[in-house]
């Protein structure tokens, strides 16, 4: 009978001795998987600065300032950029593992052409892994973490992903420096506006004008043929509000070098100028672009012109960009616009 218990007893503590091996060996083999698939970093409101680099050697440093997001100490960010890349800092997820087969491929991919991503919460480096290519369905985008403790690369890559959202993750990291900029151009409310002169080079003389502003409900319109022109008040508040919150399209500065040569060649068609009340000038000269077609396709119209788009230069002439008529077409007004309407006798 003791020989059996003592049988018994020395099967179970082999038994308990095995569950532990297993318990123990399934909890590193976890602990090592999570630390493999921990990409996301929930606490945003902590990040202080992001640092993404390409293999073509474009490196945008986001600094998290007072005043905003700025990159490289320079530009304000586009805040529909910062937005975008927060939310994959904080929802991205492991799709899934890369299969056995295909692991060597990703890690060469990932060691050619991969972005480089860097976070930091304060001083602290918390987070850096590398961004690659999309996967063959575009709906995720191969990725290798760091180990930031010992700064050494996980052995395994995945294919991550954003919950809820189709389509895959690159974009979304941005290591150009100009693509990073806020698009926001001219921004000027009236107590900020001391004058604004526009300048059309297409039309009569007197098409042109300038707004002088002694205060926000005082204004004067000249041409250069009447210094004095009576308006309508309340066109004038509308005109002046319509200089807040525009934003060009595209910057192309120093991307097509042959276009802006042949456009500093030509007039511009109109020329804006803001002075502010603390004597600063603005200029922001607009270029008609070519229309790329023959004909409207749907009402057969010919434009001599695109309709749609034109270019802008400002920044004292240092910065090229693309806009829309449909954004910028109001600042584009003559001095008739604000002639008063004609009361009618009775």
């Amino acid at each position: 009978m003791k020989k059996k218990s003592f049988v018994i007893i020395a099967a179970l503590v082999v038994l308990a001795s095995v569950s532990i091996y297993i318990y123990t060996s399934k909890s590193k083999l976890s602990t090592v998987n999570q630390g493999e698939r921990a990409f996301a970093f929930k606490d945003t409101a902590a990040i202080t600065k992001i640092f993404i680099a390409d293999k073509e050697g474009d490196q945008s440093a986001i600094v998290r300032t007072k005043n905003g997001w700025v990159v490289n100490n320079k530009y304000n960010c586009r805040p529909d950029a910062v937005l975008n890349l927060l939310e994959v800092i904080k929802n991205i997820e492991v799709k899934m593992a890369v299969p056995k087969q295909g692991r060597e491929s990703v890690l060469k991919f990932l060691a050619s052409n991969a972005m480089k991503v860097e976070i930091y919460a304060g001083d602290d480096l918390v987070k850096q892994y590398y961004v690659g290519h999309e996967s063959p369905d575009n709906e995720g985008s191969y990725m290798l973490l760091t180990n930031v403790r010992n700064g050494k690369n996980y052995e395994n890559p995945f294919l991550c992903f954003i919950p809820g959202f189709n389509g895959y993750l690159k974009p979304r990291y941005i290591a150009k420096e100009n693509e990073w900029r806020d698009r926001l151009v001219i921004n000027f409310t009236p107590p900020q506006i001391k004058q604004i002169k526009v300048q059309h080079f297409e039309m009569p003389a007197d098409s042109s004008f300038t707004i002088d502003l002694d205060n926000t409900t005082t204004f004067k319109l000249s041409t250069e043929k009447n210094r004095n022109m009576a308006f309508d008040e309340a066109k004038m508040k509308q005109y002046l509000v319509y200089f807040q919150n525009i934003s060009y399209e595209a910057l192309i500065t120093n991307a097509n070098k042959k276009l802006q040569d042949s456009l500093s060649l030509v007039q511009p068609f109109s020329v804006i100028t803001i002075t502010t009340t603390d004597n600063k000038t603005y200029d922001y000269k607009f270029y008609r672009k070519q229309f790329s077609g023959e004909e409207n396709p749907e009402l057969g119209v010919k434009y001599d012109y695109d309709p749609d788009r034109l270019y802008l230069r400002f920044d004292k002439d240092s910065e090229w960009a693309a806009a829309q008529y449909y954004v910028f077409g109001k600042l584009f007004m003559t001095s008739a616009y604000f002639l008063p309407q004609a009361t009618v006798k009775k």
